[in-house]
């Protein structure tokens, strides 16, 4: 028969219980210091310009405020020039989750809505003010949300400034540009737009752009003086036109599935810190056009043709029919908003 031992006194009844308690502190303190050294959750933003550009401040500017709001929690990095992805894959990239951000020219996102070929019509804005206007009006803001059903978020626009023209002989009437070889981004309308003037639209990638030049592969391009400058494309155009013909805008976008992944505590002040990096992006850009026309005419690589107003309604008169051509695909109502925008 076996005889069961019975603890004897109170010690011997609580030194279980005390060791139970020992381990789930210790268990507590173990979780806690895990979570503490837990690995901040990465955050890859992916652009194609370089780190001077408005495009390349803002970038820095998100990942400064991200970081110093809420430290430890979510690391920002930034990858410039192309280093990850070049502007033909980024938006794809980013429906993968192999990057988070990524500011596209708006050009960029013709194949995901009709509605954005709107910013690449020529003659549209007479200046930058008319353009944020315009992207600030309910019509600019529901612009942001036309790609959801794509998986794209568009979170703001980002400033880069009206387009110039260069090339390798002057570029003063439409007829200069006959027969011409002009490299511009995937979009259809800025195809039509050089077609109109019986130039020969040619789609490349904004990293081969100088080298295109440089080998005379391609006789000009149509850029904002902070790329033309930041690129050095001057130094290979001997003749830069200041047409103002365009807008280079670009729209920093996450995918649907990123977005909604985090925490909506952590959304807001991604969102904040956003808004107030693209504010800072757009500071610069405003400075940097006539900084940066300057330094380029200084330089004296480029001659810089200022047009008349009579050689440029020539331009205009040339180009303008594109409108119609794309009317149905982006919608009049669109085009009005935008045309309205230019009136104070």
């Amino acid at each position: 028969m076996t005889t069961k031992l019975i603890p004897t006194s109170t010690s011997e009844l609580t030194r279980p219980l005390k060791k139970l308690l020992k381990a789930t502190v210790l268990a507590g303190l173990l979780t806690s210091s895990i979570q503490a050294y837990a690995e901040p959750i990465q955050i890859k933003f992916s652009h194609v310009v370089a780190e001077n550009t408005p495009k390349g401040q803002m970038a820095l500017k998100f990942k400064e405020l991200v970081e110093q709001r809420l430290p430890g929690e979510y690391q920002v990095n930034v990858f410039p020039n192309s280093q990850l992805f070049g502007d033909n894959n980024e938006v794809a990239a980013l429906l993968l989750n192999d990057v988070q951000f990524v500011a596209p020219s708006l050009s960029k996102f013709e194949r995901y809505t009709k509605k954005l070929q709107i910013f690449d019509l020529p003659f549209l804005f007479e200046n930058m003010e008319s353009v944020d206007r315009f992207q600030q009006s309910d019509s600019g803001q529901k612009l942001l949300n036309s790609m959801k059903r794509k998986g794209i978020v568009g979170l703001g626009y980002l400033h880069n400034g009206m387009k110039q023209l260069s090339a390798s002989s002057p570029l003063i009437l439409p007829s200069d540009a006959n027969g011409k070889k002009f490299r511009i981004m995937a979009s259809d309308v800025l195809a039509a737009q050089f077609q109109a003037v019986d130039a020969i639209p040619v789609k490349k990638p904004f990293s081969e752009v100088f080298t295109l030049l440089q080998t005379r592969a391609i006789d000009g391009q149509e850029n904002t003086w902070s790329n033309i400058y930041s690129k050095k494309f001057f130094e290979v155009q001997s003749h830069i036109t200041e047409s103002n013909h365009g807008v280079l805008d670009y729209m920093v976008v996450t995918s649907s599935t990123f977005w909604k992944s985090l925490p909506a505590d952590k959304r807001v002040v991604i969102k904040s810190s956003l808004d107030e990096a693209l504010a800072h992006g757009n500071q610069i850009a405003a400075a940097k056009v006539n900084k940066d026309k300057a330094t380029i005419e200084a330089s004296k690589r480029s001659d810089i043709i200022q047009l008349t107003a009579a050689q440029r309604l020539e331009w205009v008169s040339s180009m303008k029919p594109v409108w119609r051509q794309f009317e149905a695909k982006i919608g009049k109502d669109l085009i009005d908003a935008a045309v309205a925008s230019n009136k104070l």
